[in-house]
């Protein structure tokens, strides 16, 4: 980095959330609680997944790397906004900042991939049930998750080393609860008209593109289903595609709204972040897999696992005797 491109500042200050300061406490309880369930709801979702052979499937391997990247995208910027509730100290280093950016746009864009693959997975075993298992095997579905996350460490890479190389010099107040790009762009004294310039064009490209493939997956679903209409299939489609369509809704509805939509920064451009930084992670679990008989099924059989070990560990001569007999 040449030294006239080198920023000025040592660390920016965030302001937070619009919240007053008698309300702190209210809101550090409630965000404190929501991240618990996100963190808590998508580990579990991981762990019945991955005990549960009959769980090992390319719908429910996406939806353990969905639950991953849900958990990370929270962790890169809920507890940072706690601890700065909880202390009033406002301040992040330039290094954590720029950090904070890359990896949030990192997880972010691969909920993106995640979701459209999602939607692929459902268009190919609604609408080409016979050939499913024949081109979803375990090789083409690896090979799907990982040029997502190849693609959107990419994708982030990209955008961080076009701010790193602008400058900031005297406003260094980030008017948001993390390093957001687009707050950080209406910070530096630098010409942004190439940062802007990749935002519109490759980022709108790459998350449009990836909208277009969920939107015609459930295009196609919905012409199969209308040609053969059944009560039966309709609920059947309907509960396993009608909860992912809400979480896109949810999502890209926020997404455009911050980036492409607004053209000043204030509270509601915040309160959407909240919604797919903090909301729409702590809401998958539920939506995608609370709903779902197989995962319900799964959790059953966890909890009575857990409880006869739990009883066996209470009553060890019982367990012993409870051995024997089977044995014999």
């Amino acid at each position: 980095m040449r030294p006239e491109n080198q920023s000025s500042v040592s660390k920016f200050f965030l302001l937070g959330l619009p919240i007053r300061p008698g309300e702190q406490g209210v809101f550090f309880t409630l965000f404190l609680g929501m991240y618990l369930t996100t963190v808590l709801g998508n580990l579990l979702i991981i762990l019945l997944i991955r005990m549960d052979s009959h769980l090992h499937t390319p719908m429910y391997f996406f939806l353990s790397h969905l639950a991953f990247s849900d958990i990370s995208l929270s962790s890169v910027t809920v507890p940072k906004m706690l601890m700065n509730m909880q202390t009033q100290q406002q301040s992040i280093s330039y290094v954590e900042c720029i950090s904070q950016l890359y990896f949030f746009i990192f997880f972010a864009t691969l909920d993106n991939f995640l979701l459209a693959v999602m939607a692929y997975d459902r268009y190919m075993a609604i609408c080409h049930p016979l050939h499913y298992t024949t081109i979803m095997k375990e090789g083409p579905c690896v090979l799907l998750v990982g040029a997502s996350w190849i693609i959107a460490c990419d994708h982030a890479l990209l955008h961080t080393l076009l701010l790193v190389r602008l400058s900031f010099c005297a406003n260094n107040v980030v008017t948001h609860f993390f390093c957001d790009l687009t707050v950080l762009l209406k910070l530096s004294c630098s010409d942004i008209s190439l940062n802007d310039l990749v935002i519109f064009t490759e980022g709108g490209m790459l998350y449009f593109l990836l909208l277009a493939i969920i939107l015609g997956s459930y295009i196609c679903i919905g012409t199969i289903i209308l040609k053969a209409p059944s009560t039966k299939r309709l609920l059947k489609a309907f509960s396993t595609c009608g909860s992912h369509l809400l979480v896109v809704s949810l999502y890209y509805g926020t997404l455009a709204v911050v980036y492409f939509l607004s053209s000043s920064w204030d509270s509601k451009n915040i309160i959407a972040s909240v919604m797919y930084t903090v909301v729409t992670p702590m809401l998958n679990p539920f939506i995608y897999s609370l709903r779902n008989r197989d995962i319900k099924q799964a959790l059953e059989m966890f909890v009575n696992r857990v409880n006869l070990l739990k009883w066996k560990s209470l009553n060890p001569l019982t367990a012993v005797r409870s051995t024997v007999r089977h044995m014999s």
